[in-house]
């Protein structure tokens, strides 16, 4: 009995020993990385802790003498507020209806660049050049060179068949900004899908082809799968970039006419900068962030189990 309490008692202090470098190895590693970490908190996390400060305030720069705590009083007006509802209304029609198109037309491009035919790298080239566009530049392209109602692209196509010109970005502005999202997130998930592609083993698809599978079969059984986590990557990044989108709907639209074409980030935008109300645009912004970190965690968390799963398989 004494002897293995002695070996216990001699053992305890090994463990601990060892222990000891592990820890401060693992922090000699990461010491490097902390920089990069101060710099972060200090880039984002201290304003974003100011923002929620200016958010329980009722402050109208018009107005010096209303710098008065609320409370949650911004919160409460914002929510029952109808525009803000509209303007997140169309921020989710702007994200959800960009990323879902943009992903179909992707695969599609992807699946014809993946192929071997003549011109495939001018047509990659060209394919490619609405992504590499400066937002506003893009968007200054559409409005005036293609939706423009006298001497717009679109219109002189459609007169061809007959259709009357239409003022897009007066009558249809949702449409008209949702199109030149599209037309420009388009590329980087065709970048994304191509990737995956050609990553994926040719010997599968022969092995396939052998077995008498069509070409439809062997997209839907195997090509689609194979690409779950690129889809699943290329639509959180891209739902990250344009429900932050205020370039086209500044220059296409001025959120207009009234608020129909407004998001989010504009809407915050005219509150604050227009309207001059920074406690409510601080509200908004506090809300828009939240609600983007909620979904992009839920997001990253079934990308995370689909790569595990993967791995295990």
């Amino acid at each position: 009995m004494s002897t293995s309490t002695g070996a216990a008692r001699t053992s305890r202090p090994r463990t601990s020993r060892a222990q000891t470098p592990r820890r401060s190895d693992a922090w000699q590693r990461r010491l490097p990385l902390l920089p990069a970490l101060i710099f972060t908190i200090i880039a984002t996390q201290i304003p974003f802790l100011i923002t929620i400060w200016y958010s329980l305030r009722s402050w109208n720069l018009l107005n010096p003498a209303s710098d008065v705590f609320v409370g949650l009083s911004n919160y409460i007006e914002i929510f029952a507020d109808r525009t803000f509802r509209q303007v997140a209304m169309n921020s989710v029609i702007y994200t959800l209806g960009c990323v879902l198109i943009a992903m179909v037309l992707g695969i599609l491009f992807a699946l014809l660049l993946d192929r071997k035919f003549l011109g495939r790298v001018v047509v990659r080239t060209l394919l490619i050049t609405p992504f590499l566009i400066m937002p506003v530049a893009a968007a200054t392209l559409w409005s005036t060179s293609m939706f423009n109602p006298t001497y717009g692209l679109v219109n002189w196509v459609l007169g061809i068949f007959g259709i009357p010109a239409v003022d897009w970005t007066s009558s249809h502005p949702v449409i008209s900004i949702l199109i030149a999202l599209v037309w420009q997130w388009t590329p980087f998930m065709m970048l994304l899908i191509l990737a995956g592609l050609q990553s994926q083993p040719k010997d599968v698809l022969e092995a396939a082809q052998m077995d008498g599978a069509t070409a439809l079969q062997t997209f839907f059984f195997i090509t689609l799968p194979h690409l779950r986590r690129y889809i699943e990557l290329s639509v959180l990044l891209g739902a990250i970039y344009v429900v932050n989108t205020f370039d086209q709907i500044y220059l296409m639209t001025a959120g207009g006419p009234g608020t129909s074409s407004a998001n989010l980030p504009y809407y915050i935008y005219q509150r604050a900068f227009l309207g001059f109300d920074i406690g409510q645009a601080a509200a908004m912004g506090v809300v828009v962030v939240i609600a983007t970190i909620i979904i992009a965690n839920f997001a990253l968390r079934l990308i995370f189990k689909g790569f595990m799963s993967t791995e295990q398989n």
